[in-house]
């Protein structure tokens, strides 16, 4: 589903960029998936991994799922002192799995018709949140986080017609209260999964020169 994304993540940033294949709940519990992604992090940062990293960029990112994945290991390497990522990339992000549907108003305002509808959305991640995966914990809902103060500068891109637009916009409203840069970016007319449909919606492809301008912004 992604290797497109990558290499065009790629293409118009000039970065290398590294796709993990972390392991999967129910079979790999809470937290693996999240540890191998970490540790993946903490391997591209090292000077014996290959890949000749230049000091300079060393940014996360991931859509969806991903992006819960992606904001959980900035703000574990935060707490554990490895200061290295340099930027967030939060592509309409899954940041709060406790799925009450009044939290937030696009969970009804999206809940049909969109594709992602909110009623898949408990199902969808029950494997995850069975496998010891708890709602209520920053590192599972990073929304969650009290103090978002030192995290990396985040582009968040949300997708207008998504039941979890506002919890992405509101973690950049978030990360900006804390004194984070944060660019919040919410494309009109798009849904959930949007930035893979970029080789036939060719006005999606957009999402790759804001995130090349993101990375190279300074």
């Amino acid at each position: 589903t992604h290797d497109h994304v990558a290499r065009s993540l790629a293409k118009e940033t000039g970065l290398k960029v590294v796709s993990v294949g972390y392991r999967l709940a129910p079979e790999a519990a809470f937290p693996a998936g999240l540890d191998d992604c970490y540790a993946v992090v903490r391997w591209a940062a090292g000077e014996t991994c290959g890949l000749d990293w230049d000091g300079a960029t060393l940014a996360v990112a991931g859509d969806s799922s991903g992006g819960t994945f992606a904001a959980a290991v900035a703000a574990r390497a935060h707490d554990d002192g490895f200061d290295r990522i340099t930027h967030q990339i939060l592509y309409y992000p899954s940041l709060d799995l406790d799925f009450d549907v009044d939290r937030y108003p696009s969970l009804r305002e999206n809940a049909t018709g969109y594709g992602l509808e909110t009623a898949g959305l408990k199902p969808f991640n029950a494997f995850y949140l069975d496998s010891g995966a708890d709602p209520a914990d920053p590192l599972v809902s990073p929304v969650k986080r009290t103090d978002l103060s030192g995290l990396p500068p985040a582009l968040v891109v949300t997708a207008e017609h998504d039941p979890m637009r506002d919890e992405g916009e509101l973690y950049g409203k978030r990360l900006r209260e804390a004194g984070v840069p944060a660019t919040v970016t919410r494309y009109e007319g798009a849904n959930h999964g949007f930035v893979q449909h970029f080789s036939w919606i060719p006005e999606f492809r957009r999402v790759f020169e804001e995130t090349r301008d993101f990375l190279h912004r300074g």
